[in-house]
């Protein structure tokens, strides 16, 4: 019931305006990878966001996230490569749930192109059927969460620098999941939200680019 009461912020994603803030962008190029059963109308708030702070975000651009599929994975590599030779700097990958398996597998096979990876409420540690969504994942796909179609572990820590952005009070993905341990990520961020409000709640988006800011300093 908590997570419903969130979906409204998704579908009203296109109306809403970012708050102003600290420019730490750069112009660097970003892609934002959404979540299981969404598409780049998710995540507009949040691209927003990334603009009015400098960057270059852009969506995923291959309709609904509907599972790990290979040519979906091999389009998204091959656009991260080309925004890498455009801009002359590495591309930071930004994956709201689901999407955060596929920004950590882009960051596995071409880490030369990625600058960072942010990871929101996405299942990449321990049991996958720890997680509320399992179950529609492999009613839509022709493979099951334990076997998903690519070789990389998505538990191993990307080569690069990893943000992993977990809620204790997730309704969909389990906190342990998200969150996962201390080698597989960098730096972690909790932000006790609604799993489908971290990535729609203006409050959530600014704690995240806080957070990248602090990272990209240091």
């Amino acid at each position: 019931m908590r997570e419903g009461l969130a979906i409204p912020r998704v579908l009203l994603n296109p109306f809403r305006l970012p708050k102003a803030g600290r420019e730490f962008g750069r112009g660097r190029a970003v892609i934002v990878i959404p979540g299981l059963a969404t598409g780049d109308v998710s995540t507009t708030l949040l691209r927003r966001t990334l603009k009015a702070r400098g960057f270059k975000p852009e969506g995923w651009r291959r309709g609904l996230n509907t599972g790990a599929d290979p040519a979906k994975l091999k389009a998204l590599e091959a656009r991260l490569e080309e925004l890498h030779r455009l801009t002359g700097e590495k591309v930071i990958l930004v994956g709201w749930s689901l999407g955060g398996l596929y920004a950590r597998v882009l960051a596995h096979r071409a880490p030369e192109y990625v600058g960072m990876v942010v990871t929101v409420a996405s299942p990449f540690s321990g049991d996958r059927h720890a997680n509320v969504a399992w179950k529609l994942y492999e009613a839509i796909n022709d493979h099951t969460v334990d076997n998903p179609p690519f070789a990389e572990q998505v538990s191993a820590k990307p080569p690069v620098p990893t943000l992993a952005v977990w809620s204790a009070c997730d309704g969909i993905v389990s906190p342990h999941c998200s969150r996962g341990r201390d080698e597989e990520a960098d730096e972690t961020l909790r932000i006790d939200a609604q799993h489908f409000a971290l990535g729609t709640s203006a409050a959530a988006i600014e704690k995240i680019l806080a957070k990248m800011a602090e990272m990209d300093a240091a």
